[in-house]
């Protein structure tokens, strides 16, 4: 081992440490990494900076202004509405009427403003025809999350394997290569939901304890659901030590936390990311902080009428289907002989819509860097550089010949032995989105398939794809995706109903991927 391999994995220890106990956000952990790499020499400035004017980490930023545009032109709340059974129906009815519809739409938005959305409608509808909720919430995040393999859109984990794919001189991944993968593995979690809700997700649990009493004292204000994102300011701080009343105009009655509710001494507790915290509060909360990025989600229990005209709204989802439909037809050979000089890939076409939307008012422009979630950049940019560390320094070529070796138990020559290595990559990527983060798993897990194949010899393509979905597909614990994290707290459910649930969703995913990967992109060159 060289002494640039020794320093990469020592400081790849060190960040996954970090990124485990959540010393600071992801962005500035990943940043300091590349910084320590830049130090040692083990990449150039340049190579740190290549992640910054990448295609692909700028499409994500482009793609969170769509999702917010048709976030705000209520075209969302009124699709969930229309899907949702009205009167007497049963859980699997309505999960079989839900379900579909809430994966196909996330294939095409960010995930979390669909969740955002959706959850709080969804609970209120729960309660209205006498149905526990909790069999809705988490299946509504795993739906979002599987969805979202199906589309190079559908999860910045897709950009940004396509973004590394191209950097390392591949052809990169067209708008509906995954879902020849993403729908059978969609279609195979949708199943495993109608089967195992029953009996795996828990039933309802208590809610917030406000009184009626406490209502009819303080006619003006009404419970409000808040749950807290990373940059709320009070993170880590009790109740007394941050006066959210002075900040936010509030009171905080309750915290919910991996389905306890803490009511007693509530102002020695100290406030997480992700914990959600039930206010007493007037209609002014919801108008001043809805659209504020310290709050992940805010419901106050009652149905928000979109602001915008219907004919504005249709113009929204009208750009929207013009940029997927347009960046898909781009791709075809026809227009790339028709506008050689012209890329008409998701990129130009995110930018397009994104500029139309801001300029015709559908999102507020003189607002539009509050809607970009800027950590999640930095973490993506930080992820290129970082796997060029790894490659560079040997580091990956090292871990890459451990893992091969491992195979060998099958025999040098078994035809096991490559399935057996791209299941091998897929846990391990899977196991650090976990722990950390999905844009770290993807920068980590890159490098390693992309030396894999080639000490192998054989095509890279199946084992970039494992990489795409395993950063992704992870539904085992509520920190591994931030759609987890937002219902959680909203459906009172604890940390084991994710592993209970979820754990043997992440091994079928793991299975089908395996499986079926090499039937669409074939180990041989």
């Amino acid at each position: 081992m060289t002494f640039e391999s020794l320093v990469v994995l020592l400081t790849l220890i060190g960040m996954l440490f970090a990124l485990a106990k959540d010393v600071m956000r992801p962005g500035m952990i990943l940043f300091t990494v590349t910084v320590v790499f830049l130090c040692f020499n083990i990449i150039s400035p340049k190579e740190m900076l290549e992640g910054f004017s990448n295609k692909g980490m700028i499409t994500v930023a482009l793609l969170f202004l769509v999702s917010e545009g048709v976030r705000q032109s209520g075209a969302l709340s009124q699709v969930i509405r229309k899907i949702l059974p009205q009167g007497k129906t049963t859980v699997f009815k309505a999960q079989l009427r839900m379900l579909p519809s809430i994966a196909f739409i996330s294939a095409f938005l960010n995930n979390t403003p669909v969740v955002v959305i959706f959850a709080p409608i969804i609970k209120r509808w729960a309660k209205s025809v006498n149905l526990p909720a909790t069999k809705f919430l988490i299946p509504l995040s795993y739906m979002t999350i599987l969805g979202g393999l199906c589309t190079l859109i559908g999860t910045s984990t897709n950009l940004v394997v396509h973004g590394m794919m191209i950097e390392a001189g591949f052809e990169g991944l067209g708008m509906f290569d995954l879902i020849w993968i993403g729908l059978p593995i969609t279609i195979v979690g949708a199943l495993y939901i109608f089967i195992t809700s029953k009996k795996l997700l828990p039933e309802e649990r208590a809610d917030q304890n406000i009184s009626d009493d406490d209502v009819e004292e303080n006619e003006e204000l009404h419970p409000v659901e808040v749950v807290i994102g990373p940059r709320f300011p009070g993170i880590n701080k009790t109740l007394k030590e941050f006066n959210f009343r002075r900040h936010y105009g509030a009171e905080v009655r309750e915290i919910k936390r991996n389905g306890k509710l803490i009511s007693n001494g509530v102002g020695k507790e100290p406030m997480c990311e992700g914990d959600t915290l039930v206010l007493m509060a007037d209609d002014s909360f919801v108008a001043t902080w809805g659209d504020s990025s310290v709050f992940l989600m805010i419901a106050n229990g009652r149905d928000v009428e979109p602001k915008m005209s219907c004919r504005k709204r249709s113009f929204a989802l009208f750009l929207l289907i013009l940029m997927i439909v347009g960046a898909t037809v781009g791709e075809l050979p026809l227009f790339q002989e028709l506008f050689p000089e012209l890329k008409l890939d998701m990129f130009f076409f995110a930018a397009l819509i994104a500029v139309l939307m801001a300029w015709t008012n559908i999102f507020p422009a003189r607002k539009y860097t509050k809607y970009i979630s800027w950590d999640i950049l930095i973490t993506i940019a930080c992820a290129f550089a970082i796997s060029k560390a790894m490659t560079n320094s040997g580091m990956a070529d090292l871990i890459a010949k451990v893992i091969i070796n491992v195979s060998y138990c099958f025999g040098p020559d078994s035809a096991v032995g490559p399935y057996f290595l791209l299941g091998l990559l897929y846990l391990i990527s899977n196991i650090i989105t976990a722990l950390i983060t999905n844009n770290a798993a993807a920068a980590l897990g890159f490098p390693l398939a992309l030396s894999i194949a080639s000490q192998l010899g054989v095509n890279p393509m199946p084992f970039f794809i494992a990489i795409c979905i395993s950063a992704s597909a992870d539904f085992s614990t509520p920190i591994g995706y931030q759609t987890n994290l937002i219902v959680q707290g909203i459906g009172n459910y604890k940390f084991m109903d994710f592993v209970r649930v979820g754990l043997p969703l992440n091994l079928l995913c793991l299975v089908v991927s395996v499986l079926l990967i090499p039937q669409f992109w074939p180990f041989e060159l």
